[in-house]
């Protein structure tokens, strides 16, 4: 089994960053592992969507995958049950979260992946694929941090922002 995990305190409230996850059309703008999306459904705090995979930059089958919302707290993802997902059943078995806690200057965020190979691929992929997958989940974090960070950005130090007066 392989487990990449993030940590990142994000300056917004869990709710913010929970509607952000739970839209992976908008996701997919930061994170290149599904991007591009095909489609979506949604039903209540259930949210499937299709991509191509591409994990460590290697493609892969086109994937579904299945969000299912706590509210306030986290978003669990898994891939849709049968008979979805037949070719990346074969290769692996995937789940991931989005854990959120307040906390005083935002939302603390535990980003959580685990794969687990077919034992053809099993000790292969997991060595080679886990500096990539770490290095994609940090850069994603990084990326999400950033875009939702982004309207909450105070005045630049030393700006004018009552206008110049000229």
């Amino acid at each position: 089994m392989l487990t990449v995990q993030v940590t990142q305190v994000i300056r917004c409230t869990p709710d913010d960053l929970l509607r952000f996850v739970m839209d992976p059309e908008r996701y997919a703008a930061i994170d290149r592992k599904i991007n591009p999306v095909r489609w979506v459904r949604r039903e209540g705090n259930v949210v499937e969507f299709a991509f191509r995979a591409r994990v460590a930059g290697i493609p892969g089958p086109v994937t579904v995958s299945r969000m299912t919302l706590t509210p306030g707290r986290r978003v669990d993802v898994a891939l849709a049950p049968p008979p979805a997902n037949r070719a990346s059943r074969m290769l692996s078995d995937f789940t991931a979260s989005f854990d959120c806690t307040a906390v005083d200057n935002g939302t603390k965020l535990v980003r959580t992946l685990n794969f687990g190979f077919n034992r053809l691929l099993g000790g292969f992929a997991e060595r080679f694929l886990r500096t990539r997958i770490q290095a994609e989940v940090e850069e994603e974090i990084r990326l999400a941090k950033e875009y939702l960070e982004r309207d909450r950005r105070e005045p630049a130090a030393g700006r004018n922002t009552q206008g110049s007066g000229e």
